[in-house]
């Protein structure tokens, strides 16, 4: 990254940051001064209903949107610069592999290209443990959406990365293969920030909650904070659709 690339941005101990941050398209503002800091190491996840701004804020932290206005960082860096890409792993909602290529073909070309140390072994690994061993040679086209959802996964982690960024990744998984990331994600030394609308799954994966609406923060603390929210056996998902319906 050259000086002027790294002008305004320096080292922080934040992984993950979002300062004053506006994003519209066209006339609809997606996010409306949102800011978060999320320290090294963190685990968080990102809550909010529909059309909150959750996968823009992702997109905007993985470098694939600019912001109108504010500033977003990864660990100081600007989202789109080299330093910053070799320190995410980024799984967008309904995510896409390359299609024309195999299960192998996809790990084989993105580890390449991540310059994943000891690819070979890796490879292996995520294919053995995500259960695409009878598919590798497979053209992903052909998959099934849930394997897809595997390969996908895979392709997010494969090179180890210090920070993770992940909309909906159990989307069409299977009980048994939900079960098998949740402990392979969570043995990830790792900041993760997960968005997703299953509070069980933000539970299992994270230990802190983000609630934005209408384009900003409107709660942010630990998850025993958020079940202090409200009376003893209330599920956790009613304190979540309280705390959204007192926005206006």
């Amino acid at each position: 990254m050259n000086m002027e690339e790294n002008q305004g941005f320096q080292f922080s101990s934040y992984c993950i940051s979002a300062d004053g941050v506006w994003k519209s398209y066209g006339h609809q503002d997606a996010l409306k001064g949102l800011t978060l800091h999320i320290p090294c190491g963190e685990r968080v996840a990102l809550i909010g209903p529909n059309g909150a701004g959750k996968s823009t804020t992702l997109k905007l932290l993985a470098g694939l949107l600019k912001p109108d206005g504010g500033s977003v960082a990864i660990k100081g860096y600007p989202p789109n610069s080299y330093d910053a890409k070799k320190l995410i792993g980024y799984l967008p909602e309904d995510a896409s592999p390359y299609l024309t290529l195999s299960v192998r073909e996809n790990l084989e070309y993105i580890g390449a290209i991540r310059n994943t140390p000891g690819l070979a072994d890796r490879i292996e690994s995520l294919i053995d443990m995500l259960e695409l061993r009878e598919f590798e040679k497979a053209r992903t086209s052909r998959l099934s959406r849930g394997n897809r959802q595997k390969l996908a996964l895979a392709l997010s982690i494969i090179h180890d990365p210090e920070i993770v960024l992940m909309d909906e990744p159990l989307n069409y998984l299977d009980i048994p293969t939900q079960e098998k990331v949740i402990r392979f994600l969570t043995e990830m030394k790792a900041t993760f920030l997960v968005s997703t609308h299953i509070m069980s799954i933000a539970e299992r994966l994270t230990d802190r909650c983000l609630i934005i609406s209408h384009g900003n923060r409107i709660w942010e603390g630990s998850m025993s904070e958020l079940r202090a929210e409200a009376a003893k056996d209330t599920p956790i998902e009613s304190i979540v659709a309280r705390l959204m319906s007192d926005v206006h």
